[in-house]
């Protein structure tokens, strides 16, 4: 009977080794004593924390992040750059930029012709031929001329033919202006016709006659090349006019957020209202506008262009000049609006328990307000990461000696893209095989082993930043679910929450777990890798890809997204169960997960209408100052506010300021649901703990208590 009962007893426990009510009965709280946890993933952490400081000392040692900063010519040398020979010639110029029109110029990102560095842009229409004839009686041509040539000439003295070969001066110039640090025709409208220098027509040098049509295709190729380097000097002229505005507005959505969550804890339902109402409105109003300026357009001379129609343009300000783009608005503003609607109709029966949630996490941040301060923290730790990664990105680009490659401008020549060297470039076969071909600085690189493996480290370089800013978030969320689980463990409140809860969570964190948060933010950094090599690779081939491999990439990239967004749930819960118990990451996952599985059913009330309710918040908070921004950018308000009158693209620090705003909110709001969170595993395992009796007695608030669980609760004293 012994060996019986022995066996019984044996397979019970194996029965109930999942068994909730298998606690510890003296658990009070968050463990204090603890042992680190997933060491050895802490020390590989470290030690590629160490590799990746090495790898950003190696690379600003041969980095120089001036080659971005300055045009460079066809030798590598930099225009304009202070203690070269080029100092006092900061403009680019172009030999011959009808050659630009070819196709390896979008290919190769460069024009294949010669390009050097001078102090001023021609002004005047000229030829190498036209400066040979009238040397003798006046040099003054020739002096002009010879300063956009390779090297200075004491005179014209070679044909046209030999100096083409030798490929020392241009065969013309023309007037030009300078624009971004490079010569490009000076363009003008003589009664509707294109000229340029107003001459229509003019010689190219090589004894044809060529148009200024011709010139402007030839300049557009080279545009293509330059216009988000525009666009980014534009961007960055209205963020000047604009920085103290987006200031005062991101500083407005932070106040009006800690606003929001202050006065949750007193009128959630209330305010779970005005969000709603507020939100609706919102978008009502984007769409009344985008019908009002759809309107407005109704007989304009672009109200029957299509977005096909006009294509890719770099000022984007076009499409708002379209009525299909203000359409298109207005129908995905619609089925927002509806959405919305739909979704509080469903929902209105679990309603209660979102603002029951909400009152008990104000509740909770209002006696941990040091919670509120903590996404600034973040905020740092972030930026500093992003700042590290993408320094150490422009170094290692930067690095090494100029690469030269052949480029031919018909793109036939079977030597195209091969290294060179352009000092005998024209003594080579190569030269002679394809007529016209150049050897152009192509970008920076080396045959040394580190430059061979550049592109390598910035893999590296990416995959530790991807690592470092999950590890950060979690560190965050780790310290947020310690502190809040010391204020639910807390029987008497605030009595029995232990002095400064968050930083003895955050000490903690960094203490014992830093290897078990550097094993979550690894498995989620490897899946991001993952998806950004897929997408790397859909861009790489994508002219090249069949229907099936279309099909293929496609469901990888959506199973990858779809398992990111599964391991950030269950990380963001092992982390609370790290904060609580203290245990390994992989049974705090585990122990996670099974805790959910059980309640599965509070889990998608409890987190579906919850964050329903904070990402309205959000859309609150974004759309009231992005309104206030619209208004103020767009000067429809002068009598009340005046703001900045010379944008070149006002929506610019409108959405700088609406993505701001967002993020703000989205900060502090993050907050609140990880109290959310927390308070909701700790009340899944408060009911597996305990029963209400006066011996258990749940932690939980009673009314509570009594909307996520039917079950009778027994009074306890409990200072609320």
């Amino acid at each position: 009977m012994a060996e019986i009962s022995n066996y019984m007893l044996k397979k019970l426990s194996v029965l109930n080794a999942g068994n909730p009510r298998t606690f510890d009965p003296n658990f009070k709280g968050p463990v204090a004593n603890r042992n680190c946890t997933d060491v050895l993933c802490c020390i590989i952490f470290m030690l590629f924390i160490i590799g990746y400081i090495l790898l950003g000392l190696i690379a600003w040692v041969h980095g120089d992040p001036r080659k971005v900063a300055f045009p460079t010519d066809s030798q590598g040398h930099f225009c304009g750059q202070k203690g070269t020979p080029t100092e006092n010639k900061s403009i680019l110029f172009y030999f011959n930029l009808f050659s630009c029109t070819s196709p390896s110029v979008m290919v190769n990102l460069q024009c294949p012709t010669t390009q050097i560095c001078v102090s001023k842009c021609p002004e005047k229409f000229l030829t190498y031929v036209e400066t040979q004839f009238p040397y003798k009686k006046d040099k003054r041509s020739w002096t002009y001329f010879s300063q956009f040539c390779k090297s200075p000439f004491s005179k014209p003295e070679k044909t046209l033919s030999q100096m083409l070969m030798d490929d020392d001066c241009p065969t013309v110039i023309f007037p030009s202006k300078p624009l971004l640090q490079r010569c490009f025709p000076d363009f003008s409208y003589i009664n509707g016709t294109l000229t340029v220098g107003n001459k229509t027509m003019f010689e190219d040098g090589k004894g044809r006659t060529r148009n200024a049509a011709e010139l402007r295709t030839a300049a557009k190729s080279i545009n293509k090349i330059l216009d988000a380097k525009a666009i980014g000097v534009k961007v960055f002229e209205d963020y000047a006019t604009t920085w103290y505005w987006i200031l005062i507005g991101l500083t407005i959505a932070m106040l009006l957020s800690w606003i929001f969550l202050i006065l949750l804890r007193f009128t959630a339902g209330f305010l779970f209202w005005v969000f709603m109402l507020g939100v609706i409105g919102i978008i009502g109003y984007g769409i009344w506008y985008c019908y009002r300026e759809y309107s407005n357009l109704q007989g304009h001379q672009t109200s029957h262009l299509t977005i096909y129609d006009i294509g890719i343009q770099s000022d984007i300000s076009t499409y708002f000049q379209l009525r299909q783009t203000w359409f298109i608005f207005m129908i995905i503003l619609s089925i927002l609006e509806v959405f919305i609607i739909l979704m509080l109709i469903f929902l209105r029966n679990r309603i209660r328990i979102s603002i029951a949630l909400l009152k008990e996490g104000s509740k909770a941040i209002g006696y941990v307000p040091s919670t509120l301060v903590y996404p600034v923290l973040t905020f740092i730790l972030l930026s500093i990461c992003i700042s590290y990664w993408a320094v150490t990105a422009v170094y290692l680009a930067t690095s090494g000696v100029p690469i030269y490659k052949i480029i031919a401008p018909d793109g036939q020549c079977k030597h195209e893209n091969k290294t060179c060297d352009p000092e005998i470039f024209n003594t080579t076969e190569i030269s002679r095989a394809c007529p016209g071909a150049q050897c152009i600085f192509s970008f920076y690189g080396g045959k040394t082993l580190y430059h061979q493996y550049i592109n390598t480290l910035q893999m590296f370089n990416l995959f530790v930043f991807l690592w470092l800013i999950n590890f950060v978030i979690a560190l965050g969320q780790c310290a947020l679910a310690g502190a809040f689980a010391s204020y639910y463990w807390a029987l008497k409140k605030p009595e029995d929450i232990p002095p400064y809860p968050l930083f003895t969570a955050f000490g903690r964190a960094i203490r014992y777990h830093t290897g078990s948060l550097a094993f979550g933010s690894l498995i989620l950094a490897l899946i991001q890798m993952i998806r950004i090599i897929l997408e790397y690779l859909d861009k790489r081939f994508k002219e090249s890809q069949n229907n099936i491999s279309k099909f293929l990439q496609c469901c990888l990239k959506c199973c990858f997204w779809c398992l990111e967004k599964v391991v950030k749930f269950l990380n963001r819960n092992a982390y609370v169960m790290i904060a609580i118990h203290g245990k390994s990451f992989c049974r705090s996952a585990r122990d996670a997960f099974n805790l959910l599985i059980r309640n599965i059913l509070k889990v998608a009330i409890m987190d579906k209408v919850t964050d329903f309710v904070l990402i309205l918040g959000k859309m609150l908070v974004a759309g009231c100052i992005g309104i206030l921004a619209f208004l103020l950018f767009t000067q429809r308000i002068p009598m009340i506010l005046e703001g900045p009158t010379s944008l070149n693209y006002y929506w610019v620090p409108l959405l700088t300021v609406v993505i701001g705003s967002y993020l703000i909110a989205h900060g502090f709001f993050s907050v609140y649901a990880m109290c959310i969170d927390t308070l909701f595993i700790c009340f899944c395992e408060d009911l597996e703990r305990n029963d209400g009796s006066t011996e258990k007695p749940y932690f939980i608030a009673p009314t509570l208590h009594g909307i996520l669980n039917k079950k009778q609760l027994v009074p306890q004293k409990q200072k609320e």
